[in-house]
C-alpha cells in the first residue's frame, strides 16, 4: 500500500492534527482494497480547491474535499492495469481552512472534521456516493462506523450533511 500525503498548505498543523497515513491505511484496509493500492491525499489552500471545484465540478466556490478516481474498483482484485504497477485508487484534495471553519458548525473538533473528510474522500474512491438519500445514509453510516472503530470511541456529527 502506498499512501502519499502532500502538505502543500498548513503542513505543521496537519501533521500534528492527525496521522493521516494511518487513517487512510485503516480505511483502505477495511474497505478490502488490493494490497498494492496507491492513493494521494493533498492539503491545499482555499484558492486551489476553489479552482479545482470550478474546473472539474462547475461549482465556483471553495469546498472541503474533492476526490478524483483513477483505476476504479469493482470489488474484484483483477490486479493492476499495467503489470508491475500498483492499483491507483485516486487522489483526494482537502482544504484545511474550510474544515476548520465548518467543524464547529457540525459539532466536531478540527481533528475529527479532517478525519471525516479523509474518510469521506476515500469512500468516494471506493465507490460510495451520496447523490441519492439512500446512498447518503449508507455512506454516512459507513463513515461513522469506520471512524468509531479507528478512534475507539463513538463518532457522531451533529449534522450528517456533506
Amino acid at each position: 500500500m502506498e499512501i502519499a500525503i502532500n502538505y502543500d498548505y498548513r503542513e505543521e498543523d496537519m501533521r500534528s492534527l492527525l496521522d493521516t497515513e494511518a487513517l487512510a491505511a485503516f480505511v483502505i484496509g477495511e474497505e478490502g482494497m488490493p494490497s498494492d493500492t496507491e492513493v494521494s491525499i493533498n492539503f491545499v489552500t482555499n484558492e486551489h480547491i476553489h479552482e479545482l471545484n470550478r474546473d472539474y465540478r462547475g461549482v465556483d466556490r471553495p469546498t472541503d474535499v474533492l476526490s478524483f478516481e483513477c483505476d476504479g474498483y469493482d470489488g474484484e482484485d483483477d490486479g493492476p492495469l499495467v503489470e508491475g504497477m500498483g492499483f491507483e485508487l485516486g487522489d483526494i484534495v482537502i482544504a484545511p481552512d474550510v474544515a476548520e471553519k465548518q467543524a464547529p458548525e457540525y459539532g466536531l473538533s478540527y481533528s475529527d472534521e479532517v478525519s471525516l473528510l479523509v474518510t469521506h474522500g476515500l469512500l468516494h474512491l471506493c465507490g460510495y456516493d451520496h447523490m441519492e438519500e439512500e446512498e447518503a445514509q449508507i455512506m454516512e453510516a459507513r463513515e461513522r462506523e469506520l471512524l468509531s472503530k479507528f478512534w475507539g470511541r463513538p463518532f457522531k456529527r451533529s449534522s450528517e450533511d456533506l
